[in-house]
């Protein structure tokens, strides 16, 4: 972010969303009824499985779009490779999963790009679409709002016990099972509620993105760690100091801006703060609303939803983990 800040400003009239907040995708308006939706993600590998490495990384830059309140329409791939130690045969299994999850989403692959390097990337650059008064930002959480997650989280401390062989193959297919699953269904359901903000929760965990909504709105966000949904076996390799090092810079971040109740049980706090491939939505509406939210989502098939925290008058930090 400190980069960014440094980068001059492109202001332009039809810009509905650019780069002065977090958001999960940029914005830009072509019509009264119509913007599109921009965003690009790519990784290195987290599973041993090309092709579900291709399912994950694609339903992971596909979900900034349904974040955003909008439809995927269009991806690039984006594709590193190294030449001479892995085969081309790799290569089309992550291609043929990225495509996968692109079609279970309605989305067209038109093209990409790949380069020689010396780590195995692979992601997508997705082009959605939205009604430019439709469109849902990361931040604008108000008072009295619910705070509703739709995945469950631990999956990077999952995926680096099974780097290090500590990860049960129970716990690995539910990581996976998540990862691979699209936003598609929660963005679709929560677009006929008011909400107030949404973040898909990646790279920052839980706590970064919940903060990054708490930010401008005068509000404390208040989450309770014994509602968070957790992946089998998450918090028992937390507690065997099985973490990330992303989790460590989301650590050291945080410090200062989130205030952890001591109650708060250690392996906990490292699942809340661990960064997430592919993770749910987190969604802020009006409390009255989100009871219902999670009614509809349990029954269209998003089993994990849950009610995890809401929205109080600034109590001296933008966040509380109780």
């Amino acid at each position: 972010m400190h980069v960014l800040h440094s980068l001059p400003r492109f202001d332009h009239v039809d810009v509905i969303v650019g780069t002065e907040w977090s958001d999960d995708a940029g914005v830009f308006r072509l019509r009264e009824d119509l913007a599109i939706v921009n965003t690009v993600d790519f990784f290195t590998p987290i599973v041993d499985d090309p092709y579900v490495f291709g399912q994950i990384a694609a339903a992971n830059a596909l979900s900034d779009i349904y974040a955003m309140g909008a439809d995927p329409k269009t991806a690039l791939n984006i594709v590193a490779f190294p030449k001479g130690t892995l085969t081309l045969d790799i290569l089309g299994e992550i291609l043929k999963g990225g495509a996968e999850r692109a079609a279970a989403a309605g989305t067209v692959v038109i093209g990409g790009h790949s380069i020689i390097d010396a780590e195995l990337k692979y992601g997508m650059a997705v082009t959605g679409v939205v009604h430019p008064g439709r469109v849902i930002r990361n931040i604008g959480v108000q008072v009295d709002d619910a705070l509703v997650l739709t995945k469950p989280l631990g999956t990077g401390i999952i995926t680096t016990g099974l780097k290090k062989r500590r990860a049960s193959p129970r716990s690995v297919r539910a990581a996976v099972a998540s990862m691979v699953a699209l936003n598609d269904t929660a963005s679709t359901t929560m677009r006929r509620f008011p909400v107030h903000a949404c973040s898909d929760v990646t790279g920052y965990g839980l706590l970064g993105h919940a903060l990054e909504m708490a930010g401008g709105g005068g509000v404390t966000i208040v989450l309770k760690s014994r509602r968070l949904p957790v992946l089998a076996s998450a918090t028992q390799l937390a507690a065997h100091g099985v973490l990330t090092s992303g989790g460590r810079r989301n650590r050291t971040y945080l410090k200062d801006k989130v205030i952890v109740d001591p109650s708060v049980k250690v392996p906990l706090l490292e699942v809340a703060l661990d960064p997430q491939t592919s993770g749910g939505l987190l969604i802020a509406l009006p409390k009255a609303d989100a009871p219902e939210l999670v009614k509809e989502l349990h029954a269209a098939g998003v089993k994990a939803t849950t009610i995890i925290g809401y929205a109080t008058p600034f109590e001296g930090a933008p966040m509380r983990l109780v």
